[in-house]
C-alpha cells in the first residue's frame, strides 16, 4: 500500500555536498583538516550536509580542473556510487575551471561551487538591512559577471553556417549589458547610502567610537550584549552578524559608542570587501578597536593574523587596540603548561586538565600572548567571566580619547561599581 503522506510530503530534502581542497606541500595535515572543517561549517550554515571530503597534495591548484585527473576521477567515482547535490571547492575557481568541472560532472547533474560563492550565499541569507542587501547583491553580480559564458555553453553546440547562427552571442551580450547596468545602479545606490552613513557618523564625532573586530564566530555579538547590556543577535554560526550594530555605552560618566561589525574569514572574497566599504568604514573611523579572539580554537593565532591583515588592507591597523581572548570556558589547558617556560613548548598530545577559572586566567596572562600588546584580557563573554577587567581596559582607552575631545570634562565617578561582574 502506498503511503500518501510520503508521496505528498512538502518537506524540503536536505542538500548534500562533497568538499574538495588542494593542500600545498608546506601545509600541515592539521591545517588542511582545520580548513576543511571551516568549509564544512560554512556549508552547514546554509543547511547543507557534507558527506565526504577530498584533498590532494599539489604545489598549487591545477589550472584546468583545480585537482589532477586522477583525483577528479576519484571524485566522479564516489559521486556515481553516492549521489550528491553539489561539489564545493575550498578556493576561488576561474571561469575556465568552472566550465571544465561542469563538463566533467555533466552526467551527474550536480552544482559546482567555490568558496566565494558559498560565502556570498551566506551573506545574502544573513543580510537584513537595505544597505547590507545592496552590498551583497553588488558582490554577487561582480562575481557572476566574468563567469557569464558558463551560463550559455549549451548555445556553443549549435552548428555554424547560413541559417544556423543562433542567438547565443546576442543573448550573452544582452545579459552582460543588463548586469553592467545593474552594477552601476547598485554602486550609485551604495554611494547614496554611504553619504547618509557618513553624515550619521559625523553626528557621532563628538563621542568616542569603539569597534569590535575579529574572525567570524568568535563571540563578538555576545561580548557586545554583555558590554552594552542590550539584546543583540548572536548565534553559533558563521557570519551571524552581517549588518553593523551600534549601541551607546557609558563607563562612569563618560559615554562612548560601541559597534559590532561583520566578522572576517580566511579568503574573504575581494568583491565583498569592496561592496562592504561603508560598513568597514565603521572600523576604519573607530577610535579604539576591540580585537576578539576565540582562544579555544586550535588555529586562533592564524585567525588573528587574518584579522590583522584585513585591518591593514582597509587602513585600520594602527589604532589603539584591546585584544580580548574569549571563550576561556572552552579552553583546555595542558598540564605541562605550568612548568613550561615557553608557551610554545607545550605539545598538542598533552593530556588536558581544568584549572579553577582565576588560576587559568592568571596562567594565560603570564603566557607569551600577553606580551604582544599593552591591553590583553582573557574572558568568557558567554559566562560573564572576567568582564570587569575588560571594562577597566576599555575605560582607560576611552577616557584618554574622551579628554582629548573634551579637555574640561569633569572626571567624577570614573572608577566605581561600573566594573563589577
Amino acid at each position: 500500500m502506498i503511503d500518501k503522506r510520503a508521496t505528498n510530503s512538502t518537506e524540503k530534502k536536505q542538500e548534500t555536498a562533497v568538499l574538495v581542497a588542494v593542500s600545498p606541500q608546506k601545509q600541515s595535515v592539521a591545517q588542511t583538516k582545520e580548513y576543511l572543517d571551516e568549509l564544512a561549517f560554512l556549508v552547514s550554515t546554509l543547511g547543507v550536509e557534507t558527506t565526504h571530503t577530498f584533498t590532494q597534495n599539489l604545489e598549487k591548484p591545477e589550472s584546468r580542473t583545480y585537482v589532477g585527473s586522477g583525483k577528479l576521477q576519484e571524485i566522479k567515482t564516489f559521486i556515481a556510487a553516492e549521489p550528491v547535490d553539489m561539489v564545493i571547492f575550498d578556493d576561488d575557481l576561474s571561469p575556465a575551471q568552472v566550465r571544465n568541472l561542469e563538463a566533467a560532472f555533466e552526467e551527474h547533474e550536480i552544482k559546482v561551487l567555490d568558496r566565494s560563492l558559498l560565502i556570498l550565499d551566506i551573506f545574502a541569507m544573513r543580510a537584513k538591512t537595505a544597505q547590507a542587501k545592496t552590498q551583497v547583491e553588488l558582490a554577487q553580480y561582480q562575481y557572476v559577471y566574468p563567469r557569464l559564458t558558463n551560463m550559455w555553453t549549451h548555445l556553443s553546440k549549435q552548428k555554424g553556417g547560413v541559417g544556423m547562427r543562433g542567438p547565443g552571442e546576442k543573448e550573452l551580450e544582452t545579459d552582460r549589458r543588463i548586469i553592467n547596468d545593474r552594477i552601476s545602479l547598485l554602486k550609485e545606490k551604495l554611494r547614496k547610502i554611504d553619504r547618509q552613513s557618513t553624515t550619521r557618523r559625523k553626528d557621532r564625532d563628538r563621542l568616542v567610537r569603539v569597534a569590535l573586530v575579529g574572525y567570524t564566530n568568535v563571540g563578538k555579538s555576545t561580548l557586545m550584549r554583555r558590554l552594552a547590556k542590550a539584546d543583540v543577535f548572536a548565534e553559533n554560526k558563521l557570519f551571524a552578524t552581517v549588518d553593523s550594530t551600534v549601541r551607546k555605552v557609558s563607563v562612569g560618566n563618560i559615554p562612548y559608542l560601541l559597534t559590532d561589525t561583520v566578522g572576517f574569514i580566511r579568503k574573504l572574497p575581494t568583491t565583498l570587501i569592496e561592496s562592504f566599504k561603508s560598513t568597514l568604514d565603521e572600523v576604519r573611523e573607530a577610535d579604539i578597536l576591540v580585537h576578539v579572539v576565540d582562544i579555544s580554537h586550535p588555529g586562533f593565532e592564524e585567525q588573528m593574523e587574518v584579522v590583522s591583515t584585513t585591518l591593514a588592507e582597509i587602513g585600520a591597523a594602527d589604532k589603539p587596540t584591546v585584544i580580548v581572548f574569549n571563550k576561556i570556558d572552552l579552553y583546555e589547558q595542558p598540564e605541562e603548561v605550568e612548568e613550561a617556560e615557553d608557551w610554545q613548548e607545550v605539545t598538542e598530545d598533552t593530556a588536558a586538565k581544568r584549572l579553577p577559572m582565576p588560576d587559568l586566567i592568571e596562567q594565560l596572562r603570564k603566557s607569551y600572548h600577553a606580551s604582544k600588546a599593552e591591553h590583553v584580557v582573557f574572558v568568557s563573554a558567554e559566562h560573564n567571566e572576567n568582564m570587569g577587567e575588560l571594562r577597566r581596559h576599555l575605560a582607560t582607552l576611552v577616557r584618554d580619547k574622551h579628554f582629548l575631545i573634551y579637555p574640561n570634562w569633569l572626571d567624577v565617578g570614573y572608577y566605581d561599581e561600573e566594573y563589577a561582574e
